[in-house]
């Protein structure tokens, strides 16, 4: 037991029996080796995931948005194209240490709901209770809201329609679109996963779409040098070289002028724009108790996912300087549809932007899909309402017959909620910044705890262990990011603290209730 081992107790730990029966499940899943059985037979899903389920369930998540819609705002922030694509590089790694450091804790401490059972292990049930409460009430709430924003916003961008994001029918058209794919999610994990290979080809065939369009343009420009095809800059100046940018105000930025400190701000800026577009490299993990041999195959999808994103990432925004003129690029946030419009007409313009849709529809499902299951693992640690544990079902009471479904439909309904509140009462960039505080706040302190993991239980059973100098990185990353937006963006942080007071009210109250046995 977690009393006769010391050393092994969370560091700030509650002394609560379920803390105790967490940490002995660890220790006992140590002592039989990768202990995937074990796990197994206490979990909530079947384990009936592979490594190609984890793969695309990644792919589909990180794919959104972002790679259509961020490559203006880092290209304001950057002097030259080429450190746009380097910016681009360097998010990537940094997102790629962070999903390392995420394996190595998912096959070595066991549970259900990502970040949740590693805090708790570490630093005790509150932590655990944190991550929790921030995830299911406002980080996947607000990441829904987000990209159900942009669903429609691609749609009214392709109508020419513009500056409509704060409208009651633009906002509930984005509820509509929410609503539709937690349906889908209710169905079956089945049905979910198959439906979301179906997206993740069609982000494949998005930006292969882009980049033969951009490799198309540089064959007839190589073949006649004297035809003007493209955005034309790329074959004109310098790819590293110092070029004025024009910002979205119409403002101009001489980089020439600009000085170290002003360029730090700069880039930084810049790299927070990658590291959004990144977001949800971190999703695997929140699936790893429903994958048959987590130890071989999480690894695996994470080192075979991320590496897939990043050359899809930078592949498809050098070619977005090689479709535009470099002074549209900054002034863009449709890039792509700008670039193939202006390529081969106003038509083949509407037909990427409803492929966008159905890019940004498939990140919507995997990240649905992964907010019920994180609902269920809190609601298993008795830090939420019961009834969120339940699945196949509408309910407040679980039933002893067997259900068709396995998807967890009251937390699906919860989550739907208070993301249609998020989309009714906010705004896509206050959101973005809100979800990104309370994401690299819980990455940070993972992190973090890993590197303290490594020191404190040297003879934990780790199947997968990145070198030390990887959770290093991404600590010092995450607490930067975490910093920055605090200090640029401080009702957002306010709000995130008032959301924490709240969550501890919350849980020091239910406890006291669960101590009398009133629940």
């Amino acid at each position: 037991m977690a009393s006769e081992e010391p050393e092994r107790r969370p560091l700030l730990a509650a002394t609560s029996g379920a803390l105790d029966a967490g940490v002995a499940g660890a220790d006992t899943r140590q002592r039989t080796g990768s202990g995937e059985e074990g796990r197994g037979a206490t979990g909530t899903f079947k384990r009936n995931l592979g490594t190609l389920e984890a793969f695309a369930i990644v792919i589909s998540i990180v794919i959104g948005s972002g790679v259509f819609t961020s490559p203006g705002s880092i290209d304001t922030n950057v002097p030259s194209p080429g450190a746009a694509l380097v910016i681009w590089f360097v998010g990537g790694v940094l997102a790629w240490t962070g999903a390392s450091t995420m394996a190595e804790l998912g096959t070595a401490i066991p549970g259900e709901g990502g970040v949740q059972p590693y805090l708790k292990y570490i630093f005790g049930d509150v932590f655990g209770f944190l991550a929790a409460w921030t995830w299911v009430v406002a980080v996947m709430p607000a990441t829904l809201a987000i990209l159900s924003i942009v669903f429609i916003e691609s749609i009214y961008s392709a109508a020419g329609v513009t500056d409509q994001g704060g409208t009651l029918l633009h906002k509930l058209l984005s509820i509509v679109v929410l609503s539709v794919i937690s349906v889908a999610n209710s169905i079956s994990t089945k049905a979910s996963t198959r439906l979301n290979n179906f997206f993740v080809v069609t982000k494949f065939v998005t930006i292969a779409a882009i980049v033969i369009a951009g490799v198309v343009v540089v064959i007839l420009q190589l073949v006649d040098r004297n035809r003007t095809v493209g955005g034309g800059d790329w074959v004109k100046q310098p790819w590293f070289g110092y070029r004025d940018s024009i910002n979205p105000d119409g403002s101009v930025t001489h980089w020439a002028d600009v000085t170290q400190w002003e360029l730090f701000g700069y880039l930084s800026a810049a790299l927070y724009a990658a590291l959004w577009a990144y977001s949800g490299w971190d999703k695997a993990i929140y699936i790893s108790a429903e994958l048959s041999s987590p130890a071989r195959q999480l690894p695996l999808a994470i080192n075979t996912s991320i590496p897939t994103i990043i050359l899809c990432f930078i592949t498809a925004n050098a070619a977005y300087y090689i479709l535009l003129p470099w002074n549209v690029v900054s002034r863009t946030d449709s890039v792509a549809v700008t670039a193939i419009t202006r390529l081969l007409g106003p038509a083949f313009g509407i037909l990427a932007a409803v492929f966008i849709c159905l890019v940004v529809a498939g990140s919507l499902l995997g990240n649905s899909f992964v907010a019920g299951r994180m609902a269920v693992a809190a609601a298993n640690q008795s830090w939420l309402p019961k009834p969120l544990s339940i699945v196949g079902r509408i309910g407040f009471k679980p039933e002893e017959r067997e259900t068709t479904s396995d998807a967890p439909v009251n937390a699906i309904i919860v989550s739907t909620i208070l993301s249609s509140l998020y989309i009714l009462l906010g705004n896509f960039r206050a959101l973005l910044t809100f979800n990104g505080l309370g994401e690299y706040t819980f990455f940070f302190l993972t992190v973090v705890g890993a590197i303290v993991l490594r020191y404190r239980e040297p003879q934990l059973a780790r199947p997968y262990k990145p070198l030390i100098a990887i959770p290093i990185v991404f600590a010092l990353v995450s607490g930067f990011v975490v910093v920055r937006g605090a200090v640029f963006a401080p009702v957002p942080a306010v709000v995130l603290v008032g959301l924490w007071v709240a969550g501890l009210v919350f849980y020091f109250v239910r406890r006291r209730y669960q101590e009398r046995g009133l629940e």
